[in-house]
């Protein structure tokens, strides 16, 4: 035990003594360490990256510490075959990562590393394989964000920061173009990292929309990724704005849409009207789809100016197309000559929109032949069997009814069976279609069946 020499022991008392006296005990001493012995040895142990003049290494802390905790870790390497080992680090470190640098290209190293406290270093623990000095090399490969996929839209004045991730050892090189040229201008900068690049625009301008192309080389290896950058501003004005036709209380107003859209899709246009005595503006219609509307409900005896607004995602033009004249609404008494409308032709030749189609029946019920024309003027209709004209044959009857045509045969025979023809004329063509009835002999269980139902409904 350490603690110092023991001390001499206490002179026993003299056996003449008539009263002897009780002997001294020794003092007591610590007995154990306050630390608890040495740490384990740190767990697993890895090799994160290796570059040519440096590897990372990780670990995790050791699973006994000790009672004093630990001061910190000690990473050696040796080279392999040899039995040297090399302090890596200057002291000790309380991480559990170091960057291992100024290593000798190509080299294959052993490393270990050993957790330290007050009762001294540990068990080492040491790399399973030796590690090669030598950048690994890795295809590039872009990690292109799903939002950077699709149109990339600002608005003019706003930045543009487009961050794109990497893969790629050693270090690929990246090149940007716009519209397959190098950038230029110092508006757009280029940002790379050993991880990602960006691109950067502090305000954007409408000469930054475009086609944007990123690649990556590393060697004969590239990846490539496009993007669409659309900067987009407010429109223009509506353009050649005028009054189509004033009448009642009712005024057209019709106009062109802008010359500039905004570099986006025009939404709609706001129409405001404004009294030439107030001028006072009030809206009218709001996201109005069309390039002419009518305005409705103006008072009689008063003049009027009105003016549109064109508008986009970014928002309405910031001027607005204003009518140069007012309109004056004509007061009761003044003849309105209502415009004259060129007729429509609405005449079509007739056409089947459902045609016959083929019938097995039963001889003795009634059976029904339907089909469905269209056409205009209305058409003449006939009917054919086998290239006979059924007009005047009393055993079918035909009905129209709305362009639904119907040919019913009263109790057909067998005889009736055979090819039907449905014919449509008027002015503009005809039209026709067919088809085949089958006419089927009654057999013996429904001649009975009729007879017993005639049985039924004669019966008082």
């Amino acid at each position: 035990m350490t603690g110092g020499p023991h001390p001499a022991s206490a002179p026993s008392c003299p056996s003449t003594s008539p009263h002897p006296c009780p002997c001294p005990s020794p003092p007591s001493w610590p007995h154990c360490s306050l630390t608890g012995g040495p740490p384990s040895e740190p767990t697993h142990l890895a090799v994160e990256d290796v570059t040519d003049t440096t590897v990372s290494l990780k670990w995790r802390p050791p699973e006994r510490a000790g009672a004093g905790g630990l001061d910190g870790y000690s990473v050696e390497y040796c080279r392999e075959g040899c039995s040297e080992w090399v302090t890596a680090l200057q002291g000790l470190t309380e991480q559990t990562a170091v960057l291992v640098k100024d290593l000798p290209t190509g080299a294959r190293l052993q490393f270990r590393v050993r957790a330290h406290n007050m009762a001294g270093p540990g068990a080492p623990v040491t790399t399973q394989e030796p590690v090669t000095v030598q950048e690994i090399l890795q295809r590039p490969r872009l990690q292109l964000p799903r939002h950077l996929r699709q149109t990339i839209q600002r608005k003019v004045g706003e930045p543009v920061n487009l961050l794109i991730p990497f893969q790629g050892k050693p270090r690929p090189q990246v090149t940007w173009t716009k519209e397959g040229q190098p950038l230029a201008g110092e508006e757009v900068s280029i940002r790379n990292s050993p991880t990602d690049t960006i691109l950067f625009i502090r305000a954007a301008h409408r000469a930054h929309s475009g086609t944007y192309q990123v690649m990556l080389r590393i060697e004969n290896m590239e990846d490539k990724a496009t993007l669409v950058l659309q900067i987009v501003d407010k429109p223009s004005p509506p353009q050649d704005i005028r009054v189509a036709e004033a009448w009642g209380f009712n005024v057209a107003l019709e106009w062109k849409p802008p010359q500039d859209d905004g570099n986006t899709e025009i939404w709609g246009y706001t129409v405001q009207k404004a009294d030439k005595k107030t001028m006072e503006w009030f809206t009218v219609l709001e996201h109005y789809r069309r390039t002419h509307c009518v305005v409705s409900e103006l008072i009689i005896g008063n003049g009027y100016y009105f003016r549109v607004f064109s508008h986009n995602m970014v928002g309405p033009s910031d001027k607005a197309a204003t009518t140069k004249e007012p309109v004056f609404i004509p007061r009761p008494g003044i003849t309105y000559e209502p415009p004259s409308y060129k007729a429509l032709d609405f005449s079509e030749a007739p056409s089947f929109t459902r045609p016959l189609v083929n019938r097995s029946v039963i001889a003795g019920y009634n059976a029904t032949l339907c089909c469905a024309v269209r056409g205009s003027p209305k058409p003449k209709i006939s009917w054919f069997k086998n290239g006979l004209d059924l007009g005047e044959d009393a055993r079918f009857r035909m009905f129209s009814k709305q362009g639904v045509l119907t040919l019913e045969i009263r109790k057909p025979c067998p005889f009736d069976g055979g090819i039907y023809v449905c014919r449509a004329i008027n002015l503009q063509g005809e039209a026709q279609c067919e088809c085949r009835l089958e006419v089927r002999a009654a057999s013996l269980g429904n001649v009975y069946g009729r007879r017993e139902a005639a049985t039924h409904s004669a019966a008082p």
